[in-house]
């Protein structure tokens, strides 16, 4: 009997544990995805995809492996206008390839839903609400907000970014950029979110340009954000001379659009 109890506690250390109050962590990390109609269904699938793949890497595994730790926090959320905030998967303590390739196992086989507008800053918000009730203490707290454009309802993108650095936390990006800009997307996205929506400690932004480029985005992302690595040089490389960037040109798109 007790050879039989030892065997199961020892298989159940294989499965993503839920997090649990005062476990230490080094990132408490929120993966925050856009399901916005502008993200069309191959967009979409090839997002989720990217994580789950990502989640089964050598190089995340290694990287967890390499923290002060050992062990990270993650939940995965989808979100669109301020009324779409969903948790995919919830808060899981990930100490090592097994606990990561079972999150990732959960995740590959939740469905991918669909709402209005386009809100990051409810879902950096929504983010923020997320990490105070992560039940661990962390070394870091991140969010990652993937997108393929401007925000469109509720608060101002810069005021729920300001509001992510007050508590200490950094707020990466994954600007999503494989359609020509037109209807509600914009052009130079990776600038937006430079000028607009990321802030804190080390805060980078990694574009999507190609869909052969989503696996080693997300995974490179990852992989920074999990090691507490700033990249070497600037993934987004600006002209000698910009213009200010209109943090608000979502919301004016959207007031243009319904004028007519």
């Amino acid at each position: 009997m007790a050879a039989l109890v030892l065997a199961v506690t020892i298989a159940s250390l294989s499965f993503a544990r839920p997090a649990q109050a005062e476990t230490e962590v080094d990132v408490a990390l929120v993966l925050a995805v856009d399901i916005s109609f502008s993200m069309d269904t191959d967009e979409q699938e090839l997002q989720r995809a990217g994580f789950v793949e990502a989640l089964r890497s050598r190089e995340v595994h290694e990287a967890i492996g390499r923290g002060l730790i050992g062990q990270i926090a993650v939940t995965y959320v989808e979100w669109a206008g301020v009324a779409d905030r969903h948790v995919i998967v919830p808060w899981t303590l990930i100490d090592g390839p097994e606990s990561a390739v079972r999150f990732a196992d959960d995740l590959e086989f939740e469905r991918i839903n669909r709402a209005r507008r386009t809100s990051i800053a409810g879902a950096i918000d929504y983010s923020l609400q997320l990490l105070e009730e992560s039940g661990v203490r962390a070394l870091r707290r991140v969010i990652d907000v993937s997108g393929d454009g401007p925000n469109n309802e509720g608060a101002f993108v810069t005021a729920a970014r300001d509001r992510a650095i007050a508590r200490g936390v950094t707020v990466n990006g994954l600007p999503i950029m494989l359609k020509r800009p037109g209807y509600l997307d914009i052009d130079d996205l990776d600038k937006y979110y430079v000028d607009c929506v990321i802030g804190g400690p080390g805060a980078f932004v990694v574009p999507v340009r190609a869909p052969e480029q989503f696996v080693d985005a997300i995974r490179t992302k990852l992989v920074l954000e999990i090691a507490g690595i700033v990249p070497p040089r600037p993934l987004v490389q600006r002209a000698q001379v910009d213009l200010p960037t209109d943090c608000l040109v979502g919301e004016r798109q959207w007031e243009y659009r319904n004028r007519f």
